[in-house]
């Protein structure tokens, strides 16, 4: 039965507090006529969509003041939790690479144009640290959420980043499978090297190929599995 629409833009609100680092624990959200323009949606059902984090102890309102999220709450527990309860299926991770697929092809390529040199250093800065995480077969999705956020983040593009938190709060999924699939880690270590390599580079169009080469082998590799 598909999302209520409440409950999509609370995925996406508690996405922004976990992944996309908007509303850390403490702050106040934005009033109820802002958030409504930022999901172009009534504030009936934005009401709703709050009330689902405040029962799941993640936001709370206090009266007079506005909507807060909860200082207890610990972002980066919630999304090894989520994580962990987990039990990674190939043919949904195949599903999010293809979804990737449509859009971080193009964040490549845009971040490669349009990133100053300050952020392409810290996406190769990321990279490095990923790669060696990717070498030693450890617990990597802090970095790997934090690799392709860089690369949203340097595109300059608004819809490009409000739809990324969405996309990164899933890749644990992937990362857990590529613990299981020895190729894919292999894949993932050249295809990471040759997207940094383009974007060192300023080759867009590089970069773009090699972001899709990226989903492409990820998502062969996964099918030869199911």
């Amino acid at each position: 039965m598909p999302k209520a629409l409440s409950e999509m833009i609370s995925d996406d609100l508690y996405a922004m507090i976990t992944e996309g680092g908007k509303f850390p624990p403490g702050s106040k959200l934005p009033n109820e006529i802002e958030l409504s323009k930022m999901f172009n949606i009534n504030r009936a059902t934005l009401r709703v969509a709050i009330r689902i984090l405040v029962t799941r102890g993640i936001l709370e309102i206090k009266r007079g003041k506005g909507t807060f999220v909860r200082n207890d709450f610990n972002p980066e527990k919630a999304v090894l939790a989520a994580n962990d309860e987990f039990v990674p299926n190939e043919a949904a991770v195949k599903d999010l690479y293809e979804m990737r697929m449509v859009i971080e092809p193009e964040a490549a390529y845009f971040a490669t144009q349009r990133g100053s040199e300050k952020e392409i250093k810290n996406i190769i800065k990321i990279g490095m640290v990923l790669e060696q995480k990717l070498i030693d077969n450890v617990e990597r999705v802090k970095e790997e959420q934090e690799f392709h956020k860089a690369i949203a983040k340097a595109t300059h593009n608004e819809y490009i980043n409000k739809i990324m938190p969405i996309l990164v709060r899933d890749m644990g999924k992937a990362v857990r499978v590529s613990f299981r699939i020895e190729e894919l880690r292999e894949e993932t270590i050249r295809d990471h090297k040759l997207i940094m390599d383009f974007m060192q580079r300023r080759d867009a169009e590089g970069a773009k190929a090699a972001m899709r080469l990226h989903m492409v082998h990820a998502i062969k590799l996964i099918t030869e599995r199911t």
